[in-house]
């Protein structure tokens, strides 16, 4: 946790968790605002921690993993693939990461404190704590219909995955969101989502690279388009013909700047979001299983069924029964 002398006190602001002596010592360093110094704050001694975000459903950005650690002298981990995205920031000490780029290529890059990596979900990756300055790092592993926009905003792609920062204290506040967070796991999962926001908006404002042209602005004009028809005709009998139509595209057109902006074609997209609204339903109401197949688009209930299945890998009911909410 988090010492109650900073949470109470508007003097103590998170501009500066340094180092791994400090939390090892059992305490983090904090910038004191009054007295233009730094305090110790209470800390759990140990040199990781980790946790795993229970599965909510949240659609625009939402946490899987995360969690902070102090690596020993050449520790490693690789070369391994991930479902979502993965970002470190180091806080202290060097390594180097092994990436894959887009044609296959494997580059090797040199990370010092203050820059971060970026792992894209698929992306086969290895990554080494120097020798002897071996690198303490907090990383969030996240996904979501806006995670690969902002991402890209901030100039972070398979084939620039290196973080560095053009504002030191915007870069400060992004390293201190991401210890909130891995600190902060008995939290409720909206508040910790709350703060994931703020991570990447540091992220983005921060970047040294952030650039968006004109044309990306006009693709992702149409994206919010085609999401928003969908948010509000997710529970019709709507097709990808339909979602095009509306944004006055051709199909194939549509299709392709649609899985170059979401990661996803939009068949893929429309039945996520619609196996998300159904998990929602289980999850909050009393509806029958065929209620709720009617009610995210599902005439037919085996349809939705194998749908639901091949989204969550167990059957609706079973998912209810491992996640309903006891009043």
């Amino acid at each position: 946790m988090w010492s109650g002398k900073w949470m109470e006190n508007s003097n103590y602001i998170p501009k500066c968790l340094i180092s791994a002596e400090g939390l090892m010592s059992g305490g983090i360093w904090v910038y004191n605002r009054k007295k233009g110094g730094m305090d110790m704050m209470d800390a759990k001694e140990k040199n990781w921690l980790f946790s795993i975000f229970p599965n909510e459903g949240f659609v625009d950005l939402g946490l899987y993993q995360y969690g902070w650690e102090q690596c020993e002298p050449l520790h490693s981990y690789g070369p391994h693939a991930r479902n979502h995205y993965l970002f470190h920031y180091v806080i202290s000490g060097t390594g180097r990461l092994q990436s894959t780029d887009s044609k296959g290529v494997t580059t090797e890059y040199q990370i010092r404190s203050g820059q971060g990596f970026l792992i894209y979900p698929k992306q086969v990756n290895t990554y080494f704590a120097d020798r002897d300055h071996p690198w303490e790092y907090v990383w969030l592993e996240f996904d979501g219909l806006r995670a690969k926009e902002a991402l890209e905003l901030a100039g972070l792609t398979m084939d620039q995955p290196i973080y560095r920062s053009g504002a030191r204290d915007l870069s400060a506040d992004l390293m201190n969101e991401m210890l909130y967070i891995a600190r902060h796991s008995d939290q409720s999962p909206l508040h910790l989502i709350g703060h994931l926001y703020l991570f990447m908006d540091y992220l983005t404002r921060s970047s040294a690279s952030r650039r968006m042209m004109q044309s990306g602005k006009i693709r992702d004009f149409y994206i919010r388009e085609a999401i928003s028809f969908v948010e509000q005709n997710f529970q019709n009998n709507i097709t990808v013909e339909d979602i095009a139509g509306f944004c006055n595209l051709n199909r194939s057109y549509f299709g392709k700047i649609f899985r170059d902006a979401m990661g996803k074609s939009p068949q893929e997209f429309l039945i996520s979001y619609r196996m998300t609204k159904a998990a929602e339903l289980l999850k909050l109401t009393d509806l029958t299983i065929g209620d709720i197949s009617n009610a995210v688009g599902y005439p037919s209930q085996l349809h939705f069924s194998r749908a639901f299945k091949n989204v969550y890998q167990v059957s609706p009911r079973q998912w209810r029964t491992e996640h309903k909410l006891s009043k």
